[in-house]
This record gives structure tokens, sequence and C-alpha cells, in this order.
């Protein structure tokens, strides 16, 4: 089903039940791992120290996608980022526009707390994400390449 009618809200603690589902099968597509009570652990954590922003896309009642940022602050500029760091939208909507909404109530919600931008890793397997995330605004980071240093497992 294609329907367009949703809402999007920002996920409290009410919607874990809703949200673990998803990012269960978010996790599952793109690190290859399914533990579903692993993934309600974490988002249980998420939100009960609020240290993430989730927002749920729900199509009449049912969950259909979610997208979560996490804060990050920049000292060169003396104010939040936001690091969007998951975006998921289930099999049965996608196409009907829920993670272009998703992502625009993501900008949205920046805006509002006065961050300097919203940053996104693309995953090289994924090369279409660029062409998604430009459309929305996003572009290539012209005075930073990203570099990471693995700790741990």
């Amino acid at each position: 089903m294609k329907a367009t009618a949703r809402t999007i809200t920002q996920a409290g603690r009410d919607d874990l039940a809703a949200l673990t589902p998803l990012f269960d099968a978010y996790r599952a597509f793109f690190a290859g791992k399914s533990d579903e009570a692993q993934s309600r652990a974490f988002l249980s954590e998420r939100l009960q120290l609020d240290d993430s922003v989730i927002f749920i896309a729900r199509r009449a009642q049912e969950s259909v996608g979610f997208i979560q940022l996490y804060a990050l602050w920049s000292s060169w500029y003396c104010k939040r980022l936001w690091f969007l760091s998951d975006l998921y939208v289930e099999e049965s909507s996608r196409g009907a526009g829920v993670a272009k909404a998703l992502v625009e109530r993501a900008v949205e919600h920046a805006r509002a707390s006065a961050a300097s931008s919203i940053m996104v890793e693309l995953p090289r397997r994924e090369p279409h994400l660029k062409a998604f995330y430009a459309k929305l605004g996003f572009h290539e980071d012209q005075v930073f390449d990203l570099a990471r240093h693995r700790i741990g497992g």
C-alpha cells in the first residue's frame, strides 16, 4: 500500500514497542544483525537518558518508519549540530515519501534547536543515498573529511 496520509511525531518512552521492530529491521538490513532484545534495550536507554531525538512516522495506527538524531557540538562555531544516525522505512511504505518527510522533520528540528547543521554518514554500499540526501539539501562537506578510529568490536 502506498498511501501517503501519515503523521510524524517525536517518539517518547511510550513508543518503545512501536519503534523496536523498525529499529531491529534497520539493524538487520544495515548491520546484518537482528536481535530484538538488544534493539529494545538500546532504544529504551536512548529514550530514558534522552540522549537522542527520534521521530516516528505512522500511517493510521501503524508505525512505518523512523529517524534518529544525536546531538554533537561544534567548537569552531560554538553551536550544536545533529548527527543523523538512523533512517528507516518499512519496505511496504517505501516510495511514498516517508523517508523524505522524516528527513524534512529532522531538518525542521535542527533549525528549531539553532543547530549549525545536520551531518549524515552514507554507506558506500548504498550509493543512491547520496542523490536522495542531495535533493534534500545535504552536500559533501567542503571543510572536513571523516576519519574513524575503531575502539573494540
